[in-house]
């Protein structure tokens, strides 16, 4: 994978599983000046098709961001892809824990990982911009709410956000009561999409992310501006869907 570097066995104080953690270095990198950096979730799926949940099919990140850059269409970042921990994904990237399921909850621990532990060792490596407008968080499905649920926490450290197909029914939709129930200051820059044939419940999906939609604007986000809401028709829960989308977000998050 050209661009990316690959450090395996990164082993958290915070969380029992290793997991390897992928850097992408756009084109023309150089130590002498400081980049803003994207931090992207279940990180088998973003570099490469051999690794990714259904082989053959990833988000091409390399590949898109590298034209996009070249083509100055956005700004050189870097891009982070820290992989899931496997059958303990559904724990570490959700908020609570689901009385049916017996499962989740772990989501402030995974916070103490990437604020504490994987962001200071990417810094240590590579010329990082830090701060809010610097400093982006994506993810698809339970790595878009988890996204959500950060991102909701800290915007004094994460300032723009790629929620992407989020999986807002988790816990009868805790999350979107916790959002509307709180003021989110400073307000994040923000790309939420969702797809209108996701798995096997596409007019939930539709109907969730139209919520928070609607919670965001009653709570002062400006669409166009610091909000940008995508229904992909036809589109579905999927690597190849968030692929399709991946240029728009990038484009909208991190514009020249």
């Amino acid at each position: 994978m050209e661009g990316v570097e690959t450090f395996s066995g990164f082993h958290s104080r915070f969380l029992e599983a290793e997991r390897s953690i992928h850097v992408w270095t756009p084109p023309g990198y150089t130590a002498r000046r400081a980049y803003p950096v994207l931090y992207l979730q279940d990180g088998q799926n973003v570099f490469d098709p051999e690794t990714s949940f259904v082989r053959g099919e990833h988000w091409r990140a390399a590949e898109t961001a590298t034209l996009l850059v070249r083509t100055g269409e956005i700004t050189p970042l870097l891009i982070v892809a820290i992989d899931n921990a496997g059958d303990a994904r559904i724990d570490e990237y959700t908020p609570t824990q689901n009385a049916r399921l017996h499962r989740g909850g772990r989501a402030e621990r995974y916070e103490k990982m990437l604020l504490g532990e994987v962001m200071p060792f990417v810094a240590a490596r590579y010329r990082v911009r830090t701060g809010p407008r610097s400093t982006a968080l994506g993810g698809s499905s339970l790595g878009g709410l988890l996204t959500l649920f950060i991102g909701m926490r800290r915007p004094d450290i994460v300032g723009r956000l790629a929620i992407m197909s989020p999986s807002l029914w988790w816990d009868d939709r805790v999350i979107l009561r916790k959002i509307a129930g709180n003021e989110w200051r400073p307000r994040p820059r923000i790309w939420l999409d969702c797809g209108t044939d996701e798995a096997s419940t596409p007019r939930a999906s539709t109907r969730d992310a139209r919520s928070l939609r609607r919670i965001l604007l009653r709570q002062g986000w400006r669409e166009g501006r610091n909000l940008v809401y995508c229904e992909d028709q036809g589109g579905g829960h999927n690597e190849r869907a968030w692929a399709y989308r991946f240029p728009m977000m990038l484009r909208f998050l991190f514009s020249t």
